[in-house]
């Protein structure tokens, strides 16, 4: 990937998109890799096929000028948009986020989000960059892929209770450094991201029946119903019941 805080600063945000033009076909070919440019009211510039197709859209042209609550369903584009204002007003970053989307036909895709504010040569924030990258199988090739594998299985077998690091480390042989490197490499996540994927990915299929918020949360491993519900909307950007009622 491209890093766009090793070029310099442009004068304004059209500077950057021309500089761009001659390799946004690049993005095009990124596979499982949404990719975009937003201006500083949160509207896209500029978009890859990947993010185009998945919301339903033949042409990325369609995207361009608009916001992500007029792409994506009225449930869950404002959602969206709320979290590009929030990199927008602080200046900053949103690093490695674990996220479960939902995309054309409400398919979800665990994915990592990262976002930046940008900034021309005054300093000004002019806009927003961001891609969200598709998690991918496990690297099985890694020497360390067998004791990272007993963690993975550990954590899907017993998630609906609190595991700690310590238990993790056991399992593994390793100490937490070694441990937090490895999954990294080996699942693109942290240990606590693992947990919060194995928790969350139940609580999905669960929402599409008819049970109690309180015993899904209870089923896995929250405290409490408002416990599972900050968790469920900082992972998804939406409440268990949006998204409930998004599969009905």
């Amino acid at each position: 990937m491209i890093d766009l805080l090793a070029t310099p600063a442009p004068a304004t945000l059209a500077d950057l998109l021309a500089s761009l033009e001659q390799i946004a076909p690049l993005f095009d070919a990124l596979p499982g890799v949404v990719f975009f440019i937003k201006d500083a009211q949160a509207r896209y510039a500029l978009v890859n096929q990947t993010l185009a197709q998945r919301c339903g859209f033949k042409d990325k042209a369609a995207l361009l000028g608009r916001t992500a609550e007029e792409v994506f369903p009225a449930r869950f584009g404002p959602l969206y948009t709320e979290q590009d204002r929030r990199v927008l007003a602080s200046g900053g970053q949103l690093a490695d986020q674990l996220e479960l989307h939902l995309y054309y036909g409400n398919q979800p895709t665990w994915c990592l989000t990262h976002k930046l504010a940008l900034r021309d040569r005054e300093g000004a924030v002019i806009g927003v960059a961001g891609i969200s990258r598709d998690l991918q199988l496990p690297q099985s090739t890694h020497p360390a892929y067998g004791k990272l594998a007993a963690v993975d299985a550990y954590i899907r077998e017993h998630f609906a209770r609190p595991i700690s690091l310590a238990e993790l480390t056991a399992i593994a042989g390793l100490s937490v450094a070694q441990l937090e490197r490895h999954c990294k490499r080996i699942f693109q996540l942290t240990p606590r991201q693992m947990i919060h994927k194995a928790r969350l990915g139940e609580a999905s299929r669960l929402l599409q029946q008819d049970l109690s918020i309180t015993e899904i949360a209870l089923r896995c491993g929250y405290t409490d119903h408002s416990a599972f519900s900050r968790q469920f909307r900082a992972l998804t950007g939406f409440s268990p019941s949006q998204y409930r009622d998004s599969h009905r």
